[in-house]
């Protein structure tokens, strides 16, 4: 297993590649200036061919080279599984709706030999730059389109076969840490029984309004073997902070009732304490067992240094106590990590 050292904020892409709004290259490049300005060396990048069609990695790599930043000052991660085709229909057929302005479609592929074809793509998009992280992107979502359990046994031998490439790649010295991103955290657990990995990343599931037992007992299994986790979507998909989407998914105050209480009493104590809920989020998901560092985006190049400031956040003690008095927090979690 490789011990990786990472900043307390990584830098996400999806921005770069046009998720949700198409944005100028002038200002992808002050994202990417005040990203590598207000790191700590190397600063780290979180992306994959999935962000844009490769967009992000393109945009990224572009960035970078404009800047005259060394390769050795800058680690990236490329999560791997969708590779970039020619686009032959009005919109992208992989994620409609949701990319901006894109020249190409992507496609997934998830094998030994798909695996490796993406990972040299992407060093391609990165132009002069490489991925020193790798990891599957999604194998939760990859496994969940199965239609038999005969489907999904052979899909998961896909993602086996897709990391003893990686575990080659890793050997030969190609990349220096191998991980999985997931939003489904039970995959991540699958998949850390059959492979060695040096690091997790756990998207939308621990975080200040969800943060199951089970999930905890796992992080702390994965401290004690010593693989590091990046916590990502800690706002839950933007909901913790203002968005009507969570986790992705968009959200009725007439249906979700408990969850806009929730937000309305979490608000209040903020409020009250005079912090802002994104500091509390950070510092709750970055003090989570076994957590090294937080995976934020933006795409806004003033708001990086307010990023990159959020888990020196100072948080009352009282707030923690009002949020588990008012049932906002698990008590008995509260009890051993606040």
């Amino acid at each position: 297993m490789q011990e990786i050292t990472l900043p307390k904020v990584i830098f996400g892409t999806s921005g770069l590649g046009n998720l949700y709004v198409a944005l100028p290259d002038e200002v992808k490049l002050a994202i990417v200036n005040e990203s590598v300005k207000c790191s700590s060396t190397p600063a780290v990048f979180d992306s994959a061919g999935k962000y844009g069609a490769g967009l992000a990695l393109e945009a990224l790599g572009r960035s970078l080279k404009q800047l005259n930043v060394s390769p050795s000052d800058v680690l990236i991660s490329n999560k791997l599984g969708w590779l970039r085709t020619e686009l032959r229909t009005a919109e992208p057929t992989f994620e409609p709706g949701i990319w901006r302005d894109l020249k190409y479609d992507a496609v997934q592929k998830i094998s030994y030999k798909g695996i490796l074809e993406c990972y040299e793509q992407g060093n391609e998009l990165l132009g002069g730059y490489h991925a020193g992280l790798v990891s599957v992107h999604d194998p939760d979502e990859y496994l969940a389109a199965s239609e038999t359990e005969q489907e999904q046994a052979r899909r998961y031998q896909d993602i086996l076969d897709a990391y003893q490439a990686l575990n080659e790649l890793k050997e030969a010295g190609k990349v220096r840490a191998i991980g999985v991103g997931a939003k489904n955290w039970r995959i991540i657990k699958k998949i850390a029984a059959d492979v060695k990995l040096d690091w997790v990343m756990i998207a939308n599931s621990m975080t200040v309004h969800s943060h199951p037992a089970e999930l905890v007992e796992f992080m702390l299994k994965l401290q004690q073997e010593g693989t590091a986790i990046i916590n990502s979507s800690v706002f839950n998909g933007g909901f913790l902070t203002g968005s009507a989407y969570y986790n992705y998914q968009l959200t009725d105050p007439a249906k979700d009732k408990d969850l806009y209480q929730w937000r309305q009493q979490f608000y209040q104590l903020c409020l009250d304490y005079k912090i802002k809920p994104a500091q509390a989020c950070v510092v709750f998901g970055l003090n989570a067992p076994g957590v090294k560092s937080i995976a934020l985006n933006t795409t806004q190049a003033e708001r990086v240094a307010e990023n990159v400031a959020l888990p020196q956040s100072t948080i009352p003690e009282g707030f923690w106590e009002e949020m588990t008095a008012q049932g906002l927090i698990d008590k008995s979690y509260a009890s051993i990590y606040l």
